[in-house]
């Protein structure tokens, strides 16, 4: 378990490098850089399963090339000791405690995202990605003691591929999955889609008529 010291840095450094790529890259391609946050955007239709299947290649690829350089610029005793940055459980929870802690970190990691990125009335065009930067490093400094708080299934997988170590492996794989498919959806039906079809009238009613589809569209 980390010291206070080394655990804050652990959570400045992970959410500041979020906080600057999802700032520089997230006009491009979204910067998802996390499988579950894709899953989210596919089950609410906000992104084609084409192109999630792609983003989670892309994802566990460079998660899996990170782990590799790791490996190549750290000696063994010091890749072997950390298994290369996998996330592990503290022996002070049992496994179903330390899966409902990573649902729930991913959940407000999720619903940051979906409220600062996918909600047009968010405040991505002033703050980036630092709001969501800022969360990663609040998940950390909360559960990293407890569950390395991974909140992305990448981040458990390269580094678990690379060195072999899966011990409590689906902790890191459901419960980021769940947490953030729970946000998502929760975000999406409660701010992102009309409760009721748009009304339809013709154009002397004052109400303009909705192009084919329109009223449909959520």
């Amino acid at each position: 378990m980390a010291s206070g010291n080394n655990l804050l840095a652990v959570a400045a450094a992970h959410g500041l490098i979020l906080a600057i790529m999802v700032s520089a890259v997230g006009h491009i391609s979204g910067a998802h850089f996390n499988p579950a946050i894709t899953f989210g955007f596919l089950i609410t239709g906000r992104i084609a399963p084409r192109l999630a299947a792609s983003y989670w290649a892309a994802q566990f690829a460079g998660a899996t090339l990170a782990a590799l350089l790791l490996k190549w610029i750290f000696p063994d005793v010091i890749v072997k000791g950390a298994h290369l940055g996998a996330p592990t459980l503290s022996p002070a929870i049992a496994v179903g405690p330390g899966l409902v802690l990573e649902i729930v970190m991913t959940f407000f990691l999720a619903w940051v995202v979906f409220a600062t990125a996918a909600d047009p009335r968010g405040a991505f065009t002033s703050i980036a990605g630092f709001a969501i930067g800022l969360t990663v490093a609040a998940d950390i400094l909360m559960g990293g003691p407890l569950t390395g708080a991974a909140m992305n299934p990448a981040r458990a997988f390269g580094p678990q591929l690379v060195d072999g170590y899966w011990a409590d492996a689906g902790i890191w794989y459901i419960g980021p999955l769940i947490g953030a498919g729970v946000a998502a959806l929760a975000y999406e039906y409660l701010y992102l889609r009309p409760l009721r079809p748009l009304p339809v009238g013709p154009p002397e009613s004052g109400i303009e008529e909705p192009r084919p589809g329109d009223a449909a569209m959520s």
